[in-house]
C-alpha cells in the first residue's frame, strides 16, 4: 500500500472513527454521572466533541506512525479513558459494571446506524458521491465490530475486563483487579509485535489471528447489503 492508499484509507476511516471513540467514552461518563458519580461531567468528558476524548498520542501519533511503518497493514490506538470515582457510585461494584459495559452498548448502537446507512444507500443510483458514503458506512459498520469485540475481551483494562471484576465474587475481583498493569504491558507488547509481523511476515499473523473477526464482518456487510 503506497502513500496515497494510506491517505484515502485514513480519510474513509476517520469519521466513523472520531464517532466511534467520542460515543464510547462519552457514554462511560454520562452512565457514571447517572450513578452518582460527576467526575467525568466535572472535567467535560461527557460531550460529542471528539477534542474532549482524543489522546494526541494513542489517537493520532502512534496509528499515523504505525500506519507508514507497515506500509498500511497495522495500526493501533487509544482514546483517553474517561475518569470514574468507583467510590463515588451509588452501588460501586453493580455500577461500575454498568459504566464500563455502556462504551461497547454505544459501539452497537452505532453499528446498528452505520449498517442501516449502508442499507439505504446501496438502494441509491450508482455514483462517486453514493460510492464514497457506501465506503464510509462500512467502514462505520467495521470500526465499530472491531471496537465492540475488542473492548468486550475479558482483560483490564479494557471493558470487558471491569464487566468481569463486577461479576466475580469481590475476593477473586480483587486479585484480578491487580492483573491491570500486565494487561497494559500486553497490549504494549501487541503493537510492538503488530510492527514486526507486519514488517517482517507481511502482516500473516495479525491476518490469521483477526480473520474470524474480518469474515464476521465481511459476512455481517454481506448481509445488510442483500437483504
Amino acid at each position: 500500500m503506497d502513500i496515497n492508499q494510506i491517505a484515502q484509507a485514513v480519510a474513509i476511516y476517520a469519521l466513523p472513527v472520531l464517532f466511534a471513540i467520542t460515543l464510547h467514552e462519552a457514554a462511560h461518563g454520562y452512565v457514571a454521572r447517572h450513578y452518582g458519580d460527576m467526575t467525568a461531567y466535572a472535567q467535560g468528558r461527557i460531550s460529542l466533541s471528539p477534542a474532549r476524548h482524543i489522546d494526541v498520542t494513542g489517537t493520532l501519533v502512534v496509528p499515523v506512525l504505525l500506519l507508514l511503518a507497515t506500509a498500511g497493514k497495522f495500526a493501533f490506538g487509544w482514546a483517553k479513558p474517561v475518569p470514574v470515582n468507583y467510590s463515588a457510585l451509588r452501588k460501586p461494584r453493580l455500577h461500575m459494571t454498568l459504566v464500563a459495559a455502556a462504551g461497547p452498548a454505544a459501539n452497537l448502537a452505532m453499528l446498528i446506524v452505520w449498517a442501516a446507512l449502508l442499507r439505504g444507500l446501496v438502494e441509491l443510483p450508482a455514483n462517486s458521491s453514493a460510492e464514497f458514503l457506501v465506503r464510509l458506512a462500512i467502514a462505520g459498520v467495521v470500526v465499530n465490530l472491531v471496537l465492540l469485540v475488542f473492548n468486550l475481551l475479558p482483560i483490564l483494562p479494557l471493558d470487558g475486563g471491569r464487566i468481569l471484576a463486577g461479576l466475580l465474587p469481590s475476593r477473586v475481583a480483587m486479585s484480578f483487579a491487580r492483573s491491570e498493569v500486565l494487561g497494559s504491558y500486553l497490549f504494549m507488547a501487541f503493537a510492538v509485535f503488530g510492527v514486526y509481523d507486519s514488517t517482517v511476515n507481511n502482516g500473516r499473523f495479525i491476518a490469521e489471528l483477526f480473520g474470524p473477526l474480518n469474515r464476521l464482518a465481511m459476512s455481517l456487510i454481506r448481509g445488510i447489503v442483500s437483504i
